[in-house]
């Protein structure tokens, strides 16, 4: 079996809506690409048709692989999808693509050379937002500022929900992660800094879906609390797996 170079990873919680959309844009995307992609889908806790469609599309899609988690949580799903691949590069991405699937070449080489870590930024130079309300902006930029007083300082957007991570960072990092919720992205790239793997923010078009499905006000005290965890968890030696590697 060929080592596929980029893995597409698809966290799916109650998406019966969306997951149909997301797999056409993804299958496009890859019949279009010189290179071997596949593709994982996890569904965890969905109380609708979410397993069963993305199951319909093995058929005509064998580059697709679906697992099950039964706990609820967008970090457990992205974990176990993670650990699940076998792609040179692991990226993980909203279902709704509020990025384009396209900007997912500008996350690997050859447009990205030498890096363990790419984070797509809505803040970096270079972004546009679109369509997003006023105070949701305010909020968000409000969590983010605590972000990088309390576990990132220096980059401007660590929720963003496209990430990519080599093979060895992801193995390495995910094995670590202890937070289920929408605060798993913080401890990821706080145990990757950890141990010294380099981190880019990659500058990207992103449009606001009204489906969201955070609840800005009761979620931003949950990962305000998860916050103070990864900083608890790091002071206990929580995120020490041996030596460091050196970032390549």
């Amino acid at each position: 079996m060929t080592t596929p170079l980029l893995s597409i990873i698809l966290p799916a919680y109650n998406e019966e809506r969306r997951i149909a959309d997301a797999l056409d844009k993804v299958s496009a995307f890859m019949r279009s690409q010189p290179y071997e992609v596949e593709v994982v889908v996890v569904e965890n806790g969905s109380s609708d048709r979410t397993l069963e469609i993305a199951q319909s599309y093995q058929a005509s899609l064998p580059e697709l692989r679906v697992f099950q988690e039964i706990g609820r949580g967008k970090g457990l799903a992205v974990r176990r999808g993670m650990l699940e691949a076998r792609g040179t590069y692991r990226i993980f991405c909203d279902v709704d693509f509020s990025m384009p699937v396209e900007e997912i070449n500008r996350f690997i080489p050859p447009a990205l050379e030498s890096v363990d870590v790419a984070i797509a930024s809505r803040e970096a130079p270079g972004a546009h937002r679109y369509g997003e309300p006023e105070l949701r902006h305010f909020i968000g930029r409000g969590f983010n500022t605590l972000v990088r007083l309390l576990a990132l300082p220096g980059l401007q957007d660590s929720q963003c929900g496209f990430k990519c991570f080599r093979d060895e960072v992801a193995e390495r990092v995910f094995a670590l992660q202890t937070t289920r919720g929408w605060t798993f992205d913080v401890e990821v790239l706080f145990i990757a800094r950890k141990m010294g793997y380099s981190i880019q923010e990659v500058p990207i078009p992103w449009y606001f879906n009204p489906e969201s499905k955070i609840r800005v006000w009761n979620d931003s005290v949950h990962m305000f609390m998860d916050l103070l965890t990864i900083r608890w968890n790091s002071l206990r030696g929580r995120y020490r797996d041996g030596a460091p590697l050196r970032s390549r």
